[in-house]
């Protein structure tokens, strides 16, 4: 039983959980870092434990001082939250084989879903549709490479395996293209990797990233709450969300919804998940899938009024789920804005005290945060201080409502990117929806050229 849970989290997320424990009568251990001592979550906790100096790698991705203070607290179970150890396997299989209960899915889950090979694999063998590519390494067979790309259709990718942050990769339009562009993308992968083998996929010029929310309590049940379009992005890093994707009609909401919880059932997943997609020409494209709680949950919480930690909490208890999907209805209209402390033209970090904080207030606003009046921002951790939450009966509305709540919004001594989540909220293309994953670089180079 979840008689008491350590917490192996900082910040809003870590705050978040407390309260859902509080909610369901479950004591709290709050672990922190030296640097981290005067975090709200742990003076509410009902006991605290520092488990290193602020450097992460020296306590908040610590495993054996993890482990030892759910140990000397008694603990009965460890909520990881998402970051930090959240989707690390051993942390889990480690957890388990210390006596606790892991509030998340199997270590064996975890490793299969964190390989995106083999979660595209999993899932194509599930139904589930990956982007259309050669599943493999391109041969030095002309031919079969022609016949590939022409197959997949084009324009397409050439990639690197062992590439990454866009290096390695070479995008090709047409069929005098493709052989040439192989040889060359090839050469310059042994040269910056020293492995050669490349792979080819379908280039997608205009997608959107959406992702399905789902529940599953590993005994047979699992549900879907709707869809989330978080395509506002900068540098592949989430920027704002909304729910539910604009354009997206119920039947396909049913039909990838159905896919993906199929998926559950056939994986015996346990916990809270998420399947994330890219999707264009209304087809849904498998990317990964989040084996922990997301950063965007609230926007799902607040169209659906489901407490999705709260859930996490009853099934890592033990419990079926005590929701079917005819009992999830979707209301309204949701949008959350990451506020986080950094200079908003050049998105450097901002850390230093907070002189003053005043939260924004009224109908639909949530703000999840950790921040008060004299709390210091320190320098060692991710830049995102509070998640700025609005719910309404209508898309519009929640526009109205975030643009209120942001002007609201007092945060003094430290730089946040507020100026910039304004900016998106007032872009004509923003408002009217439906903007790709490429949008806000755009946005944001045509301002500085002006």
């Amino acid at each position: 039983m979840l008689k008491k849970v350590l917490i192996a989290n900082r910040g809003e997320i870590a705050l978040r959980i407390l309260r859902a424990c509080k909610q369901l009568g479950i004591q709290t251990v709050a672990v922190h870092s030296t640097a981290d001592k005067n975090l709200i979550h742990v003076r509410l906790a009902d006991e605290s434990v520092c488990i290193g100096p602020p450097p992460s790698n020296q306590s908040y991705l610590n495993i054996p001082a993890i482990i030892t203070a759910a140990e000397i607290t008694n603990a009965t179970a460890i909520h990881p939250g998402y970051g930090f150890l959240s989707e690390n396997a051993d942390f889990a299989e480690q957890v388990e084989q210390s006596g606790f209960i892991f509030i998340g899915p199997t270590a064996d889950t975890i490793r299969a879903m964190g390989d995106k090979i083999t979660a595209i694999q999993t899932m194509q063998k599930l139904g589930i549709t990956g982007i259309p590519g050669s599943h493999g390494a391109i041969t030095g067979d002309e031919r079969a490479n022609i016949a590939m790309a022409e197959e997949i259709g084009y324009p397409v990718l050439i990639k690197a395996t062992a590439g990454g942050g866009g290096h390695g990769m070479r995008v090709v339009r047409s069929e005098k293209e493709l052989t040439h562009a192989i040889a060359i993308t090839q050469a310059e992968a042994k040269a910056a990797f020293g492995n050669e083998t490349v792979y080819m996929e379908k280039l997608l010029e205009n997608p959107r990233h959406i992702e399905i929310q789902i529940l599953s309590d590993g005994q047979g049940n699992a549900i879907y709450l709707g869809e989330r379009d978080c395509s506002m992005q900068r540098r592949h890093q989430k920027v704002l969300e909304e729910a539910p994707a604009p354009g997206i009609t119920q039947e396909e909401r049913e039909q990838i919804g159905s896919q993906c919880v199929h998926a559950c059932k056939e994986l015996n997943y346990r916990g809270a998940g998420t399947f994330e997609f890219l999707y264009q020409d209304k087809q849904f494209y498998f990317i990964e899938m989040n084996t922990r709680i997301q950063v965007e949950h609230p926007i799902t919480e607040a169209i659906t009024n489901i407490d999705i930690v709260c859930e996490q909490l009853r099934i890592a208890n033990g419990e079926k789920l005590s929701i079917q999907q005819k009992d999830v209805h979707i209301t309204g209209h949701a949008i959350e804005c990451r506020i986080n402390a950094e200079d908003p033209n050049n998105f450097f970090p901002s850390p230093g005290e907070i002189k003053l904080f005043h939260p924004p207030g009224g109908p639909g606003v949530r703000i999840d945060t950790h921040i008060y009046t004299s709390y210091t921002v320190p320098p060692y951790y991710d830049s995102l201080i509070a998640k700025m939450i609005t719910h309404a009966k209508t898309r519009d509305m929640a526009i109205i409502a975030m643009q209120n709540a942001l002007d609201e919004t007092v945060i003094d001594g430290i730089k946040t990117n507020i100026p910039l989540q304004q900016r998106i909220l007032s872009d004509a293309q923003f408002t009217k929806g439906g903007t790709n994953i490429h949008y806000l670089e755009k946005m944001l180079a045509d301002d500085q050229l002006s």
